[in-house]
């Protein structure tokens, strides 16, 4: 610890959204990026009996509920919110919160049998295709006149809220964290060997053949039981007009076999073709492409905001920057656009409804979260938050964490509404990461690549 901390810098969000909607089918299989604090490495042998509560014995004039998130311990692996509900307790004595948790899939499964028995904890997190499908059965909280009272509603950027309302209205889920995507770069290794940071696909191209040519991997990347990890990929698809075109394609007035995607793939095999991915991609996973990366070996890694606390604390974090990814001369549309998109939702059990006290707490412990206060912790623990809140980030003791606020904050650039993997069925998403690493391992050619993902929609 520093006894001396430098003026923080008050930075703005910026949250310039496109307009469009997000599609009510989003996937059952999201990258585990989208768990927010649940992060590929988590330690799935940590158990499932929950990371506890306050820690002592409740009160006998106090109101209790349960958190049920998507970690076997919160407090370890999801620290941003463990201390958001150790510091809404200590404001709300009163209350008591206890937090339970067990691995993504043990957890959905756990919120499908609850629903059916009537044991939903009260506040929990569930991806969105589980949640729309409990909003429309009646299991969860219209939480739209919540958001209202507390004066939060205006509060959100749209694009936050709109894929957790039903096609009558109800609000019943609330972003859990925000989805900032993107490739970490490591500028010390550019300019060892003369190449300065790249803006273009031309550039990346050049990057990749200069490094490669010379022994050192140009991005960080691993398919081995983690083919979700294509992150800075999918915003590259956006920049193809995916957004504009992927619900006629959903719809088969469209089709994902076209020209404008054959071009992203097409680039991707270039690419390929010019060495910029980890020669061991097909073998070593996510993690591994993080130890490539944080050790020094690699210059690029295509990961998220989530991977900042770590690669701060390695020996490449004074020489780490943010890059939202190349632009391309015969990309469609807008092609300043960065990933900036909600995560899943935090929803409410309907029968919170029912008990005055409870529905009370809960209340109150929705203020706090999306409070300024609760989206500063999202900040100290490097997450950017999900309300127009102006955080304040140190950029001599968060630097990549700053950087990506730089990048989320550029003028005149924007985000999708959300990930194109998020607005597709599990089975059409499982083939986009299939179709983006079939290319980057040689299996499949641009055009095979395309009617992998069709063959799914079809």
């Amino acid at each position: 610890m520093h006894e001396h901390h430098p003026p923080r810098r008050s930075i703005n969000l910026g949250f310039r959204r496109r307009g469009l909607g997000i599609a009510a089918g989003i996937a059952a299989t999201l990258t585990l990026a989208a768990c927010g604090g649940s992060m590929p490495g988590d330690d799935p042998a940590a158990g499932s009996e929950g990371s506890g509560g306050s820690g002592g014995s409740a009160d006998p004039s106090s109101v209790e509920f349960t958190l049920s998130m998507q970690n076997p311990n919160v407090e370890e692996q999801d620290p941003a919110t463990w201390e958001i509900v150790q510091a809404f307790m200590d404001a709300n004595p009163d209350v008591v919160v206890n937090v339970e948790g067990q691995t993504v899939d043990e957890h959905q499964q756990a919120m499908q049998v609850a629903a059916q028995s009537g044991t939903l904890p009260e506040v929990f997190w569930v991806y969105n295709s589980l949640a729309s499908q409990m909003a429309e059965e009646g299991y969860l909280m219209d939480l739209g006149p919540v958001l209202d009272e507390a004066g939060l509603t205006e509060r959100f950027p749209e694009s936050m809220l709109a894929g957790y309302t039903t096609d009558d209205g109800v609000q019943y889920g609330v972003p859990y964290q925000s989805l900032v995507t993107g490739f970490f770069v490591n500028e010390e290794i550019l300019a060892e060997h003369g190449l300065e940071m790249p803006e273009t696909f031309e550039d990346l191209v050049t990057v990749a053949e200069t490094l490669s040519a010379e022994g050192v991997t140009p991005i960080a990347k691993g398919a081995n039981g983690t083919s979700f990890s294509v992150w800075a990929f999918l915003t590259m698809l956006e920049r193809f007009g995916y957004e504009d075109r992927y619900e006629a394609i959903l719809a088969g007035d469209d089709s994902y076999v076209n020209e404008d995607f054959l071009r992203f793939y097409t680039h991707l095999e270039e690419l390929t073709e010019a060495g910029a991915f980890s020669p061991n991609v097909a073998t070593q996973d996510y993690v591994k492409a993080v130890e490539e990366f944080t050790s020094g070996n690699a210059a690029m890694l295509d990961a998220g905001v989530w991977a900042t606390g770590q690669i701060q604390e390695s020996e490449v974090g004074d020489t780490t920057t943010f890059w939202a990814g190349p632009t391309f001369a015969d990309g469609v549309g807008d092609q300043q656009i960065f990933m900036n998109a909600p995560s899943a939702p935090l929803v409410v059990s309907a029968e919170v409804a029912d008990d005055e006290a409870t529905r009370d707490a809960v209340e109150r412990f929705l203020a706090f979260y999306y409070s300024d206060e609760g989206q500063q912790i999202l900040v100290d623990n490097a997450q950017t938050p999900v309300t127009d809140f102006r955080p304040e980030v140190d950029p001599t003791e968060q630097p990549v964490f700053a950087a990506v606020i730089d990048v989320i904050n550029q003028e005149g650039w924007s985000s999708p509404a959300a990930q194109p993997d998020l607005v597709v069925s599990a089975e059409t998403s499982s083939a986009m990461y299939d179709s983006i690493y079939g290319v980057i391992q040689g299996v499949y050619t641009p055009q095979q690549a395309l009617e992998v993902v069709q063959a799914t929609i079809d």
